[in-house]
């Protein structure tokens, strides 16, 4: 299973239910890497993108613990465990974890790749991802060039689980 999360210089990934910054090419790096395939994301995550409505051209699957939550054009897992029984018909490469904060958290175990856009910025957030470069769990082994938006710098990374 993937993630792909942008960060900043601290690992921060959202303030007040929002992105850091809107970088286009990130957006579109999110949308080549995950069309045709299967996104997971929170409740939250889903009512910030434009319309709050569900990613075309990918099957969505929604995790909330509200039991009467539905989606038009999603799935729903209403647990952990319902979600990972769900999973199990797709293929491990097929499935991009897309956030927000507590869905990170809860799938980063099962998780083998994070793609990370690293943006070299701080910013005030409210919410973090793990900082891989800190945990011997995970190594980074592909790195883009810098790329720049107006002034702000940042790169495509990915990093893998290490393998025991």
């Amino acid at each position: 299973m993937n993630i792909i999360v942008a960060v900043d210089n601290n690992w921060a990934i959202g303030n007040k239910n929002k992105l850091l910054v809107s970088i286009p090419n990130d957006g579109k790096h999110l949308r080549q890497e995950t069309a045709g395939k299967v996104v997971v994301l929170g409740r939250k995550t889903l009512e910030s993108l434009p319309q709050g409505q569900p990613l075309g051209g990918r099957t969505n699957i929604i995790l909330s613990s509200d039991p009467k939550y539905s989606v038009k054009g999603a799935l729903v897992a209403h647990s952990l465990e319902e979600l990972l029984e769900r999973l199990k018909e797709y293929g491990e490469e097929e499935i991009y974890v897309i956030g927000g904060d507590s869905i990170y958290k809860q799938l980063l175990p099962y998780c083998n790749v994070v793609h990370v856009t690293k943006i070299d910025r701080e910013y005030e957030a409210d919410a973090y991802f793990l900082n891989l470069d800190r945990d011997p769990a995970w190594e980074l082994t592909e790195e883009s060039d810098e790329q720049t938006y107006f002034d702000i710098a940042y790169q495509f990374l990915k990093y893998e689980r290490v393998r025991e």
